[in-house]
């Protein structure tokens, strides 16, 4: 069994903003990425939907995060993706801007070398078909050497760690896996500036949610300094899906979320931002 992770100080809230648009598909954010100076963003939807925005600050807070425009992901052909293919969750971006997508349902790994171009399907591992049909690929990362690296939702068991692919070249390899840490389950991820791996996770309670980030070193083939930044208690937020990272002038990463709706009036499409202390913060390059 692998050590508990370590304790950090706890990260502290910077704002939490509802984002709004009229834009046709609008809802059900799922992935997020966020520039490097913090300001414009993109965000995923889970029905085949890209949007843009900036995010806005007023001595260092979160006070209002705007929607500017949005594309309709295309497939292979450059034609709009149907209802069972749409599933998009998680967003991953390379320095040079190259989108990568990762889906449920139809479990894999779509690369867009434009948001408004056609997809370039990954090469998949046998097995992805075998995933949950609900609970896939909900969490994708891209690393400072351009390799990609996702895990399903689920892992099938309580006491079962979370499988991690890595895609590097041509081919995907699975060289590690997370330890699982009660009922939370992964729903997104992210490299920070520090070059260490921030996982979103969330935990449906019945009446609510509630969500947790732990960091990890994720060095070679092996997975170390293992660290809970975040937990919070049932209802604190809205569905947090997606998760970007950051620095702030003052040098403090800090943790970008945003909420899946659902496309239900009674939830939130929600931003919230998170400051992690200094002192908590990797040392890693």
């Amino acid at each position: 069994m692998s050590a508990l992770p370590a304790p950090a100080q706890p990260a502290r809230e910077v704002g939490n903003v509802m984002l709004r648009s009229g834009l046709d598909g609008f809802g059900g954010l799922s992935g997020i990425e966020v520039d490097d100076d913090g300001v414009g963003f993109l965000a995923l939807s889970d029905r085949g939907a890209l949007f843009e925005g900036t995010l806005e600050r007023r001595d260092g807070t979160l006070t209002a995060a705007r929607i500017h425009g949005g594309v309709r992901l295309l497939d292979q052909r450059g034609r709009p993706l149907t209802e069972h293919l749409s599933d998009s969750e998680g967003l991953a971006r390379a320095p040079d801007g190259t989108l990568y997508i990762s889906f449920e349902r139809q479990h894999r790994v779509w690369r867009y070398d434009r948001a408004n171009g056609p997809a370039r399907q990954l090469v998949e591992p046998r097995e992805f078909r075998g995933l949950q049909l609900n609970s896939g690929l909900e969490a994708l990362a891209i690393d400072a050497q351009g390799r990609l690296l996702t895990l399903p939702e689920r892992s099938g068991d309580l006491r079962r760690a979370f499988p991690v692919w890595r895609h590097e070249g041509k081919r995907w390899s699975k060289p590690f896996e997370i330890p699982r840490r009660g009922r939370f389950l992964p729903v997104g991820a992210d490299f920070g500036p520090d070059g260490l791996f921030y996982l979103l996770e969330r935990d449906f309670t019945g009446t609510g949610f509630r969500s947790r980030v732990r960091r990890f070193d994720l060095s070679g083939d092996r997975v170390g300094a293992e660290t809970t930044l975040l937990e919070t208690e049932n209802g604190t937020h809205g569905n947090l899906e997606g998760i970007a990272t950051w620095r702030d002038p003052d040098g403090a990463i800090r943790l970008v979320l945003i909420a899946d709706n659902n496309f239900a009036w009674y939830q939130r499409n929600e931003i919230v931002e998170y400051v992690l202390p200094l002192a908590s913060q990797g040392q890693s390059n």
